[in-house]
């Protein structure tokens, strides 16, 4: 299950959401076909376009 929070720029997170936070850390990540793991080249690609979305979001 995914759960969202948006969290506004200085806003700070409940109690709840934090404990829900540290909750979810002790989970295994679990990938099925909707959601399969990213290989080696995949997962650089993706972080690639993460280091370009925040250089555009700072400017």
């Amino acid at each position: 299950m995914t759960k969202t929070f948006i969290i506004e720029n200085g806003q700070k997170p409940t109690e709840e959401q934090l404990k829900e936070v540290e909750e979810a850390k002790k989970h295994p990540i679990v990938f099925d076909k909707d959601c399969q793991e990213l290989s080696p080249a995949m997962m650089k690609a993706f972080k690639s376009a993460v280091i370009q979305r925040n250089r555009n979001k700072k400017a």
